[in-house]
């Protein structure tokens, strides 16, 4: 085996570093020499492999105690955990990167080793379905919703900590957040990592926590929260609002709030698109003669003209008056389906009345120059 430079030279520490100490050092390196700093330079990328790698085992209290021992050799001198440093790749040492909680916070004054931490103390979103009718749809609307999550604490401002006790590095982990399980078998070691216990994965304990939160710094409350719902949205459209989630553990950011639009079903109306849909009964004498009626729109009535001799079925098209487009200029169509109403009582002068217009020719169904509906029956039927 080719010599190697000493591992405790690589990251400029010495042999009694502390865990925490060790970490900084190579967090230090590793963002120095990482390839996104060193685009195309080969000489970086190989320091950055040669930290990753002298990481790699000092980080590990059973290797470290090993290479200490017996060098690079390794125990019977095989190097250490399966791999022999010369197949100690790039995409290990990113990935090692990776997972120990750095990433481009580091490169933008991060602070060392508690990225991982600060991340997963983020809180988690919300998620609450907002029901609004088609009319508040057509125009937008605000409403206000009370929401049930985690604030800051005021008795520990958010620290967890009870006054005047102080944090500390856990004794468990050693601030790592992570426990190491090492064990033999015929396949060669195995290593197990786990999240610590005691710290929760954070790395360090609080002394003494605070009796209100339990030293969470964060207690559960309700909050009244407006939303400004733009016109135009439909059913499975959401809207984030950032910062409105839960808090997160002892002092971590907020996640979000994501309210998702359900719209209520209309009595009236059906939402097709943009465009809205009524059917309008109308009477036979209407419909036959003509006239104004009035009919109800999302932002109101509005005079509808009937043409003379409109038939059952006609679709009568009222523009501008559907929903907002959400995305751009314009909005769409009510269209309004005319439907000839029957009476199902009538008076004996009724009747009367309607038989002497049955006895006229021009209340008989005609061709009108179209196919006679008759014509059109019994072809649909092959007779």
């Amino acid at each position: 085996m080719t010599s190697k430079k000493d591992y405790y030279e690589i990251l400029g520490i010495s042999k009694d570093v502390s865990p925490e100490e060790l970490k900084k050092a190579y967090r230090k390196l590793a963002v120095k020499y990482h390839p996104d700093k060193n685009p195309g330079d080969k000489e970086a990328e190989a320091k950055f492999k040669e930290i990753a790698e002298a990481y790699a085992v000092l980080n590990d209290p059973q290797k470290r105690q090993q290479y200490d021992r017996f060098g690079h050799a390794g125990p019977g001198g095989g190097g250490f955990g399966g791999f022999d440093f010369g197949g100690f790749d790039i995409s290990d040492a990113l990935r090692q990167f990776m997972e120990q909680g750095f990433g481009f916070g580091d490169f933008f004054g991060g602070s060392g080793g508690g990225g991982r931490r600060r991340s997963s103390r983020r809180g988690s979103d919300l998620q609450v379905k907002l029901r609004l009718t088609l009319e508040e749809i057509a125009t937008g609307v605000k409403k206000k919703i009370k929401i049930k999550k985690q604030v800051a604490c005021q008795e520990c401002n958010g620290t967890g900590s009870a006054k005047y006790s102080r944090t500390m590095s856990c004794p468990t982990c050693h601030g790592t957040g992570e426990i190491r399980q090492v064990s033999n078998s015929i396949f060669g070691q195995m290593i197990n990592v786990t999240t610590c216990p005691r710290c929760r994965g954070e790395g360090q304990i609080i002394e003494n926590p605070c009796r209100s939160c339990h030293g969470e710094g964060r207690v559960s409350d309700s909050k009244l929260i407006e939303i400004n719902v733009p016109a135009g949205v439909s059913s499975g459209n959401y809207i984030p609002l950032e910062g409105e989630g839960n808090i997160g553990i002892r002092g971590g950011s907020p996640g979000d709030l994501i309210v998702y639009i359900e719209e209520i079903k209309h009595s009236i109306f059906e939402r097709r698109g943009d465009d809205v849909i009524m059917v309008l009964p109308v009477s036979f004498p209407k419909a036959a003669l003509g006239g104004s009626v009035e009919v109800p729109t999302l932002t109101g009535k509005v005079k509808l003209n009937i043409a003379a001799g409109t038939q059952s079925g006609k679709i009568l098209r009222l523009r501008g008056k559907g929903i907002p487009h959400l995305h751009g200029p314009g909005i769409g169509d009510q269209l309004v389906q005319i439907q000839i109403y029957v009476p199902t009582t009538l008076s004996s002068e009724e009747k009367k009345i309607l038989n002497q217009l049955a006895e006229r020719e021009n209340f008989e169904p005609g061709e009108d120059g179209h196919m006679n509906i008759f014509e059109k029956f019994k072809q649909a039927l092959n007779i």
